[in-house]
This record gives structure tokens, sequence and C-alpha cells, in this order.
């Protein structure tokens, strides 16, 4: 090999990148000490931008297209370079190839709860999550203020500094909106717009832009979750009573299907009406039935009298009997007890007959 064929083997006449991956923003083409040839060909695809960088500083830019690199297609670099009388010679300049397409499913999340004013639950702990996807603006900005003299720079390098960037301004935007928790769900694509614009200016530095941004979900502590199913399941359940005789009903179908048989059967049906008794009375005591007369012992016989056209009573039987051998309450005195179906005399009624003959006679005149 010549002379001749060994300096134009160091010759680059044509310059491209071909992309295989899905995570690389910027690529540097592998020069290494090869100079550019004068008039090679510069290869740009579709969502690719070129850069030429020249002793690190950024020259010209180049978009989609087959470009001709010669001194009328490269005037800042030929200025950096100060060539005089034009550029026949080759030449030395880093090409560095930047992805403008848009870098999709980027996850973000809150690491810790944030804390906001609920008008509802007042100070509570919210959690949130979603998707972003973002994409080079200002390919300039980007290598300026962010690669640098990286030779492959990727998302990875870069994706946990633009979350961090985008929840540390969701909290802000989440205490600016003063939302109630239980209606965030209902406004998610309302807090992530608000969202996008309240960032722009900051990924804008960076000469980057938020094509997509996604708000999955808003969760609060399971404390306080489990709080408001309870509260959820009292609102589905509404009338106590109605719900405490279903669940008494669903015992005694279950104690039916008890295979101890009849003795099975009485137990499932006393713990049904056990526990129905129970619900109920509670139930009852919760509304101000404790503020009524008790009802009468059981065993204990008692009767109404109806004195001097009002009903009196109820009245036991140490009662009735004083009342009957004093005169006031006489046999054709109407009188009636619980399981009566009528006001009767009570010298009819079968339990006060025998006290009235304990009544003396009237006295001789």
């Amino acid at each position: 090999m010549g002379l001749w064929d060994k300096l134009k083997g160091e010759l680059i006449d044509i310059i491209e990148w071909l992309d295989d991956s899905r995570d690389t923003i910027v690529w540097r083409y592998p020069r290494s000490d090869n100079e550019i040839k004068n008039g090679a060909k510069l290869i740009v695809r579709a969502s690719q931008v070129a850069a030429l960088v020249d002793q690190g500083q950024l020259g010209d830019i180049f978009h989609p297209g087959t470009h001709t690199l010669s001194t009328p297609n490269l005037p800042i670099l030929g200025k950096l370079k100060g060539w005089k009388y034009g550029f026949e010679s080759p030449f030395k300049a880093e090409v560095y190839f930047v992805n403008t397409r848009s870098f999709t499913d980027r996850k973000w999340g809150t690491k810790n709860p944030i804390m906001m004013r609920d008008p509802e639950f007042g100070p509570v702990r919210v959690r949130a999550f979603g998707t972003f996807a973002f994409r080079v603006s200002d390919p300039a900005v980007f290598l300026v203020n962010i690669v640098g003299t990286d030779a492959r720079f990727t998302v990875d390098e870069f994706g946990d500094q633009l979350r961090d960037l985008l929840v540390a301004r969701f909290a802000d935007a989440l205490a600016e909106s003063k939302i109630a928790v239980l209606d965030v769900a209902a406004h998610q694509d309302e807090l992530g717009a608000v969202l996008r614009d309240r960032i722009k200016p900051d990924f804008t530095g960076f000469g980057i832009e938020i094509t997509s941004l996604a708000i999955e979900n808003i969760s609060l502590p399971p404390e306080v979750e489990g709080a408001i199913d309870k509260r959820t399941s009292m609102g589905v359940i509404g009338n106590m009573d109605t719900f405490t005789r279903f669940q008494a009903a669903n015992a005694m179908e279950a104690a039916a299907k008890n295979p101890g048989g009849a003795a099975g059967l009485g137990a499932g049906l006393g713990a049904g009406f056990a526990i129905a008794g129970q619900m109920t009375g509670a139930m009852a005591n919760a509304s101000g039935a404790s503020r009524q007369s008790p009802p009468p012992i059981p065993g204990v016989v008692t009767f109404y009298v109806a004195l001097d056209g009002k009903q009196s009573g109820p009245f036991d039987a140490a009662t009735l009997r004083d009342q009957i051998t004093a005169g006031r309450i006489a046999r054709d005195t109407l009188v009636w007890k619980p399981g009566m179906s009528a006001w009767l005399a009570a010298g009819t009624v079968g339990e006060l007959q025998g006290w009235f003959d304990l009544v003396p006679p009237p006295l001789p005149k």
C-alpha cells in the first residue's frame, strides 16, 4: 500500500448513524484520529440532528437529509477555524448525532408521601405515580448544558433527574389546585395539564420538552383508605335494622344447612335470634329507646283500669287487690291486660273474681 492509499484510508467520506437501540439520546461518531474529507457526505435520518463540534465549541447543526461538508455549508465551523482561503484540505471535527424522537413510557412517582391539606379530611399524606414522555427540542442547548463530551448519552443518565424535577413540581401543583382527595380521580387530566405547564420552563433550560404526561393514581395511606372503606360500607348497608334482620335470616339459613340435624338447627336458630335480639336492642338504645319505660317483668300479670273515664295503670296483682278490697274498683269497673281482645268488667275476669269475694257486704240499715 502506497503512502497516498494510506492517507486516503484515513479520510472519512461518509458519516451516518444507524441507531438500533431504544435508549440512546446522543451518539458521537467515532472519528479517532481520522480526518473528515472535504466534500464528505453527512447523512442525517428522520428523528435525528447532527452537530459538528470543534475543540469544545459548537459549530454547525444539520437536520434530516444528505449534506455535503464543504466551505459554503460550514459557515460557523469555518469561522471557528479561521479559514481564509476556503478549505480544500481535510479537517478535524467531532460529529454528534442527537436523537429527537419521543422517549415514551418513562415512569415517575413520589418516593415519600406528600403532605397536603384536604378540605374534608384535614392534613393528609398522599402518594402518586404515572408516566411521561420527552424529546430533545433544542439539540444545541442539550449538547452544551447536559451532554458535554460524553460519547454516548442514554436515557438512564438523565431520567432520574427529570423524574425528581417532575415530582417536585407535582407537589406544588397538587397543593395549589386545592382539589379534594376524593375528587382528584375526576380531575387527573386537568392536573396533568397544569403540571406540564408548570415544568415547561424547567425543562426548556435543558433543551427538553415533555410531550405527554399522565397521572395514573393518587393514593392515601392504608389507614385512611380503610376508614373510607368502612364509611362506604355503612352507606351501602343503609338501614341498620333491616340489615340486622337480614343477617339473622342468613344465620338461620346457615343453621338449616348444618349437618348436625335438628340439634344443629335449634342451636343455629337460637344463635340467630340471640344475635338479632342483641343488635336490635343496641340499635333501639342508640335511637332513643332507652328513654322509654321498660316493659313489665316477665311472669307478672298487670292490668289497666278505667277510672273516672280515664285509663290508669298498669297495676300489678297486689295493687289491684288493695284497690278492690278498698272498694275503689267494683265488679263493673272495666279492666284490660295484654292478650285480651277488649275491655271487660272486673267481676267477669277469672284472676279477679276471688278478690271480690273478700269484700264485705254493705252494713245492714
